[in-house]
């Protein structure tokens, strides 16, 4: 089969790590005999620097025409410190998601066996964990008016919903449950909000059409709590764009590492695959970012182009680099050796074109302990 991937590599270690996600994908392509054909494209700061516009008109065209979007990461400290910028990095992103219609944004959570020590929480808690958060994109108080008083002593930010806002991002929640341990978690703030009041009620509507999906409700603070005292009860939480995004950076905690975190943003046209992480600046042209994250978005996007045995194939590859321990710097413990950023990328492309080949030889190969290349 043949896929049009646009990608966008971004800002900071965005490049570097998108890199290696395509060394993936080209692995996946050699093995399973598909064509993938890279449309690069500029968003964030570097395209504000080159054309004065944070989404140029040529990166919104590419990425509309493309069975897929690859990104990297966005920001930079030029913009990040400047409170005064009126032209953000971020508003391109923003603008991405609007102009897609990318509603709905998915991100794992997972606990790994080999990593459970790198996280702040008890090992008993969180092992076995694997939430999916699926957060609205385009709605909420992210998009809504936004106002300054004259005197500059009053601000006010408005959020709205609508019935169709919400149906569509809890279908999709729903069809994922049933896949899973088919259960559905809604976080709102019922008690409080008229917002949270419509979410529940829809949600509510629309779980009658999924009989063999258990629904519950938590309020988004008891939430906040629940993740970090017992993650294993949940499987997919369904929440507004601002709980979301608080939500699914408080749950990154669990797997050790944000550097593991893959998500995506998909509508009905288009779909947007990304690590979590920011832009990492200051480890920019280090090659030592890690980029299991954006690996692991390439399996995502594999999995949404129903090419579900070749994001498998990814997947085992970043267990396997695990358990072998041919990870970055933020994964090691004391005594252990660090790889690099592209060596890491070279293990799991190397593994997905050899995959029954012996642990000893990949790791003696990887950890550069071998004469024979």
């Amino acid at each position: 089969m043949k896929y049009t991937i646009a990608v966008i590599p971004g800002d900071g270690i965005g490049p570097e790590v998108t890199n290696q996600a395509k060394k993936a994908l080209n692995a996946v392509a050699d093995v399973y005999n598909h064509v993938f054909l890279y449309e690069e494209a500029q968003m964030g700061a570097c395209a504000i620097e080159a054309i004065g516009n944070p989404l140029p008109e040529e990166t919104l065209t590419i990425c509309k025409n493309s069975d897929a979007i690859l990104f990297g990461a966005i920001g930079d400290p030029k913009y990040d410190n400047d409170p005064t910028a009126k032209v953000r990095p971020e508003q391109g992103l923003l603008r991405l998601r609007k102009e897609l219609g990318l509603y709905c944004n998915v991100r794992p959570v997972k606990a790994y066996d080999k990593l459970i020590a790198n996280s702040p929480l008890k090992k008993e808690i969180i092992k076995g964990t694997d939430i999916a958060i699926f957060r609205e994109l385009t709605g909420g108080i992210y998009f809504g008016i936004k106002e300054l008083s004259e005197d500059k002593q009053v601000a006010f930010d408005g959020c709205s919903y609508s019935v169709e806002e919400i149906s569509r991002i809890t279908h999709l929640a729903f069809k994922a449950a049933q896949t899973r341990k088919k259960k559905v978690t809604l976080v709102d703030k019922a008690n409080v909000l008229e917002t949270s009041r419509l979410w529940r009620s829809t949600v509510a509507k629309i779980a009658n059409e999924y009989k063999d999906v258990t629904l519950e409700y938590l309020f988004v603070d008891n939430a906040a709590m629940q993740i970090i005292l017992n993650p294993k009860q949940f499987d997919v939480l369904l929440t507004e764009n601002l709980f979301g995004d608080i939500i699914s950076d408080e749950a990154s905690v669990i797997g050790g590492s944000i550097g593991l975190l893959a998500s995506s943003s998909i509508g009905d046209k288009n779909a947007l695959f990304e690590p979590i992480h920011g832009s990492f600046p200051q480890a920019k042209d280090k090659d030592i970012a890690n980029p299991l994250a954006s690996i692991l978005s390439a399996a995502m996007l594999l999995d949404h182009l129903g090419l579900h045995e070749e994001a498998d194939a990814i997947e085992r590859a970043v267990e396997k680099s695990l358990a072998l321990g041919i990870t970055t710097e933020d994964l090691k413990g004391n005594n252990e050796y660090a790889v690099s950023t592209s060596k890491v990328g070279d293990f799991i492309s190397d593994y997905i074109a050899n995959q029954e080949d012996s642990n000893i030889n990949f790791q003696n190969i990887h950890m550069g302990q071998s004469t024979i290349i």
